[in-house]
């Protein structure tokens, strides 16, 4: 095996023993990226200089005895996390040549812990699509199949972690992005709770539901992960601390006594028995690809033959959900976006006459089709006459979507569900078609509006044409702050 191919677990132990350097490691990771990137567009820069300076730092750190964590371990981050000195371009024209004067809190963190930054990944530009066919530099291709896409918006990370160019990689995940390209690639997948995470040096799409996240070779490497990357940080007051997250565990409407006492009484990576695991109807309509519920089912069947209940449970508002998101996620990108003027931030393309012809003509240079429909469509149901009518009633359909949730979650202590509908798509198959790609988001938006962590990890494969098989995965979800619990429900998946 390639030292590039091993898991953050592996490597762990072999770092610690000093069978291996993070020099060699990091090493191994970046010829594979020479060698692999070329045909699959999953970097759009790679640090090369800086990742061997790290890698260095990181092996006097071991010899002097320091140990565990992720110290010596080679990760790429999606390009829309704010990297020193480095750019950060949300693969967009309008950040062409922006280079970052901060890093993100997860950057941060990740450097003190001794991780080793390898360079940045492709994405849908400004993380909006579901394919990173609206990347202003170039589709990210699946490793598994170079026709088809890797997923989205964070298809350059997924694409990354299953072709061994890195041991982990971080994502984004608004309303899917980090579980459906890593379904769609084969990989494990972590959206955590809303507010575990900073957020601060993300590049906002939709304030109320970003989060940073994961993307893994295995489960256990992403509660590895998380470890660093989890916890309260003065530069984002969304975010939460160990001791708050304590606290709402404490008081969760759906929590009832019953996982605490599961859980108090066996270690949940040896003993599920008990569990009960919800299977909400409205997530297997009739018209789910048979063979991919198959997948599915085999899946949760194992958990059933290792003790936990499957429920049937009923999420009924599940089918606003599309709808809900894409009313907020555009009002919030308009906002967002705003600042990309040409003045305070974005590139300069064309001078004017006049300041309104200024903005017109360099956001229009600047921003890609998928982003102009974006803003225009949040503006507009921002809009006076309109605000009511779109925007403050998807906050109140939000409501009862989350609702929804609280009333499973006081019958059932996990829900199962596909990640996505298909597998992976042919490249340029859907593109030309918004609606299409936006029912994408069809299974995981709902994590998203309630601020729930989610788990995708790989189910099986179905067949896409022909005998060619592509992965598809299967999604874990439960109440907000439970990740310890959903990743020992999801450690019994591993491969």
């Amino acid at each position: 095996m390639n030292l590039n191919e091993l898991t953050i677990k592996a490597a762990r132990v072999k770092l610690d023993k000093g069978e291996i350097s993070a020099q060699a490691l990091t090493k191994a990771c970046l010829f594979a990226l020479e060698q692999k990137d070329k045909d699959l567009n999953a970097c759009l820069m790679v640090n090369k200089e800086g990742a061997m300076q790290e890698a260095k730092k990181a092996d006097k750190r071991l010899k002097a005895g320091e140990k565990g964590g992720l110290l010596g371990i080679p990760y790429l981050g999606k390009d829309n996390l704010m990297t020193k000195g480095l750019k950060t371009t949300a693969a967009s024209k309008m950040l062409a040549d922006y280079v970052a004067p901060y890093n993100a809190t997860v950057i941060t963190k990740l450097q003190a812990a001794g991780a080793i930054l390898l360079g940045k990944t492709n994405l849908d530009e400004f993380a909006h699509g579901a394919s990173t066919e609206t990347s202003a530099f170039g589709v990210t291709k699946n490793p598994h199949d170079l026709s088809r896409v890797a997923g989205g918006s964070s298809g350059g990370s997924a694409a990354a972690v299953a072709a061994n160019l890195c041991l982990f990689a971080l994502g984004s995940d608004t309303g899917g992005s980090i579980r459906q390209p890593a379904s769609f690639c084969g990989v494990v997948g972590l959206k955590p709770s809303y507010g575990l995470v900073s957020r601060f040096g993300l590049l906002s799409m939709t304030s109320s539901t970003d989060v940073i996240g994961p993307l893994t070779k295995t489960v256990a490497d992403a509660e590895i992960v998380l470890s660093v990357l989890a916890g309260g940080d003065k530069y984002d007051a969304t975010s939460v601390n160990s001791t708050y997250v304590a606290e709402m565990k404490k008081v969760t409407p759906r929590v009832s006594s019953r996982l605490a006492e599961t859980i108090t009484k066996q270690d949940l990576k040896k003993s599920i028995k008990g569990l009960k695991i919800g299977l909400p109807r409205e997530y297997f309509p009739v018209d789910l690809d048979s063979e991919l519920k198959g997948v599915i089912e085999k899946k949760a069947k194992m958990l059933a033959d290792l003790g936990a209940q499957l429920v049937d449970i009923s999420l009924p508002y599940s089918k606003y959900g599309i709808p809900v998101y894409y009313i907020i996620t555009p009002c919030e990108i308009s906002s967002n976006l705003a600042r990309f003027d040409g003045i305070g931030w974005g590139n300069v393309q064309v001078e004017t006459d006049s300041l309104q012809e200024f903005y017109q003509v360099n956001r229009g240079l600047g921003f890609g089709a998928e982003t102009k429909r974006r803003i225009m469509l949040g503006t507009y149901a921002l809009s006076a006459g309109y605000y009511d009518a779109y925007y403050k009633k998807a906050q109140a359909v939000r409501t009862l979507i989350i609702a929804d949730f609280n009333r499973a979650f006081s019958k059932v202590d996990f829900i199962l569900t596909p990640t996505s509908p298909h597998a992976a798509f042919k490249i340029g198959e859907q593109n030309s078609d918004p609606l299409t790609m936006y029912l994408e988001d069809v299974f995981v938006t709902g994590a998203s509006l309630a601020g729930l962590p989610a788990i995708s990890v790989p189910a099986g494969e179905v067949t896409v044409s022909g005998d060619k098989k592509m992965p598809v995965g299967m999604q874990l979800l439960a109440p907000r702050f439970f990740e310890t619990e959903l990743i020992n429900l999801a450690r019994n998946l591993d491969k």
